[in-house]
């Protein structure tokens, strides 16, 4: 997407192109491929404790180390492929991550069995459709929400990791259930339309 230089951008966004073309190509754009939704979900949980262009420089080896997220192959790591793993340098080494991953992936093949998909159980705790929020400020957006903390909970019952009220509001705002761009932001209004046209 070609913006001009005056676009206007969430304080959160720096002048990175990696951050720039996130933010204003998939950040808050609703989604509902549970592949991408479970990408999002082991990403933010691997970027707790970490800034997110951190986890973004390191998105295509997190896809390449985890066979693009899907689903059913991560759910059936072994100790072996976690020392693989844990030896990769392109992504964040952590043990209890890597193995929140595949309990995450077991987590939700029961909860796509249950309920037919990831994409129907998380956006009916989400309400179904996008909020639209209309912070003046970054400093307006809250962490954790009623729904993040519903979310959270839900998933913690069904045995999920790295998945706090925190760390699923920012999952929330990733893909879309929550329209969190600035009211400033250029993409503010066209995520608005957006939902109005679903």
């Amino acid at each position: 997407m070609i913006e001009s230089a005056a676009a206007r951008r969430c304080g959160w966004c720096s002048d990175d192109p990696l951050y720039v073309a996130y933010h204003d190509e998939e950040w808050g754009v609703p989604s509902h491929d549970d592949r991408h939704l479970f990408e999002m979900l082991i990403l933010e949980g691997a970027q707790a404790g970490l800034s997110w262009i951190t986890i973004l420089r390191k998105r295509q080896n997190y896809r390449d180390a985890f066979d693009n997220f899907d689903v059913q192959r991560v759910a059936r790591y072994t100790p072996a492929r976690v020392a693989t793993l844990l030896a990769n340098s392109g992504i964040v080494r952590n043990r209890l991550k890597i193995g929140a991953a595949i309990v995450n992936a077991q987590a939700v093949l029961r909860i796509q069995d249950e309920f037919g998909s990831l994409d129907k159980f998380v956006w009916q705790l989400a309400g179904g459709r996008p909020r639209q929020n209309a912070w003046p400020s970054l400093r307006d957006v809250p962490a954790r929400t009623a729904e993040s903390d519903a979310m959270s909970k839900a998933l913690l019952a069904r045995g999920c990791k790295f998945v706090g009220s925190t760390i699923m509001y920012a999952f929330m705002q990733a893909v879309g259930m929550v329209n969190d761009h600035e009211a400033a932001c250029h993409r503010h209004l066209a995520l608005r339309a957006l939902a109005n046209r679903s």
